[in-house]
């Protein structure tokens, strides 16, 4: 929304899409030590990535028309931007969050294989280092199921905040 910051970080967001999420796993843990905050940051990180620049191609494609229109009837920039911009931008970003979330889970299992206090990915590691395929099995499949009920979710509530995007369907 704002030429002069998109100008200003622009190359620096796009770079920082092509970083290997899973090799900054090493300077996390130097930055944040092994425990929960690590983990915190590493999964916070891991979702900025991606959805900042999702959020800029969603403010690209809001129709400039709605934009010309509230100027035209004096809107000024703030006013623009939370009641076209916004709007606009949300409702689209909440099926982006969805799907940032199902990958964010592969980010959840490594930064739990780091340090082994439990959860899922721990499980998982420790099995696979017993040869338990087994249980490897059984853990993907809790995590296939919890997925399956967070995406349900995720569009019941997207439903109910954003009746007007299912009208035609």
């Amino acid at each position: 929304l704002f030429p002069f910051f998109r100008a200003l970080i622009s190359k620096y967001v796009d770079a920082a899409r092509f970083i290997p999420l899973t090799a900054m796993v090493g300077i996390f843990i130097g930055w944040f030590g092994i425990e929960d905050d690590m983990k915190i940051q590493f999964l916070a990180f891991g979702i900025f990535v991606y959805l900042l620049p999702i959020v800029v191609q969603r403010v690209s494609e809001v129709n400039k028309v709605f934009e010309q229109t509230a100027r035209t009837l004096g809107a000024t920039k703030w006013q623009t931007i939370v009641k076209i911009f916004f709007p606009a931008v949300i409702s689209k970003l909440s099926d982006d969050i969805r799907v940032i979330v199902a990958i964010s889970w592969t980010y959840i299992i490594i930064a739990e294989m780091v340090n082994k206090t439990g959860g899922v990915g721990s499980m998982i590691f420790t099995a696979a280092r017993q040869g338990r395929t087994d249980k490897v099995f059984a853990l993907l499949g809790i995590i296939v199921v919890i997925g399956i009920l967070q995406d349900m979710l995720f569009k019941y509530v997207d439903k109910l905040i954003f009746p007007h995007k299912y009208i035609n369907k």
